[in-house]
């Protein structure tokens, strides 16, 4: 893999200034390293199967894929083929955070948005962006023709992270406005209340979506890096905290497993796929799971 694993590294993708770019790179490596995998041929086959599912005949599956990737898949019939996607991207303020890596958890949404856009427009899916704080901002409406992605990254680029956030309002909104059945690919660092959220992300379901919650925290918000006395600001009120580190690490990282797995178990009850990220991970890891749950799984 070589030159091209170094593109899925957060730190080396933001030396490339260009949005376009960096896109672009992290779908070549990301592809490249799927051709030195189990996954080898797969990248080029998947858009046009979908998981096996009860009811199929079992003669249709793909025994190829079988043995690369032990799973069983069938070929996708023409009307399956394309799905329409959203990437609903948080802009909110606590977005724009980081403390010692080289992205703030914003940059790397926009990253991982930009290449999940391109990943789909190469599969000829149509695609749209809305991004929220505390309500919906910006909307492109899903198109799959190439001038589609230049849209999306630019409107990405110029993006600035403020206001406070309220994801479930923005989900919700996002449900009512929604026509067709389609993916719906939501970037957030969810730092509110999980409850409204949760019954957002339910109607979404509801309404017959898929859901890929990519929720997105910096490193240091995972790892808790801190010693001694900190002067803590919260990043949307701007109220300062003084918290001794040593003491509550502990409580902090306990809260933070607790938060992320409650989401992880509320998703797998509702069919949400739940993917925890931070700033330091290789940006594969999400595409891979684009890859595997992308519709008709």
């Amino acid at each position: 893999m070589g030159n091209a694993e170094q593109y899925l590294k957060p730190e080396v993708i933001t030396r490339i200034k260009r949005l376009d770019l960096r896109a672009k790179f992290i779908v070549k490596g990301f592809l490249q390293g799927l051709h030195s995998s189990p996954f080898q041929g797969f990248s080029v086959e998947f858009s046009e199967h979908r998981r096996y599912s009860q009811g199929d005949d079992p003669q249709d599956i793909d025994w190829l894929i079988y043995a690369k990737t032990d799973k069983y898949y069938v070929k996708k019939f023409e009307s399956e083929t394309n799905i329409t996607g959203y990437l609903v991207v948080d802009q909110s303020a606590s977005m724009n955070y980081t403390y010692r890596q080289e992205v703030t958890k914003f940059e790397y949404a926009i990253c991982l948005a930009a290449a999940l856009a391109y990943l789909m427009i190469h599969q000829q899916d149509p695609v749209g962006l809305l991004t929220f704080d505390d309500q919906l901002r910006k909307s492109i409406p899903p198109r799959s023709r190439r001038t589609q992605l230049s849209d999306i990254l630019s409107a990405l680029s110029r993006l600035t992270p403020e206001g406070r956030t309220n994801i479930a309002t923005a989900l919700t909104q996002t449900a009512a406005m929604l026509r067709h059945r389609s993916l719906v690919m939501v970037f957030s660092d969810l730092l509110m209340e999980q409850k409204p959220v949760l019954e957002a992300l339910h109607k979404l379901r509801w309404a017959g979506h898929d859901v890929l919650l990519l929720h997105i925290l910096d490193e240091a918000e995972v790892k808790f890096p801190f010693r001694g006395m900190l002067e803590m600001k919260d990043p949307e009120t701007q109220d300062m905290v003084s918290v001794d580190a040593d003491g509550f690490q502990q409580a902090y990282l306990d809260g933070v497993r607790h938060f992320r797995e409650n989401y992880r178990r509320e998703c797998a009850v509702m069919g949400v796929d739940y993917l925890p990220l931070d700033t330091s991970l290789q940006f594969d890891k999400a595409l891979t799971e684009y890859l595997l749950r992308r519709k008709g799984k």
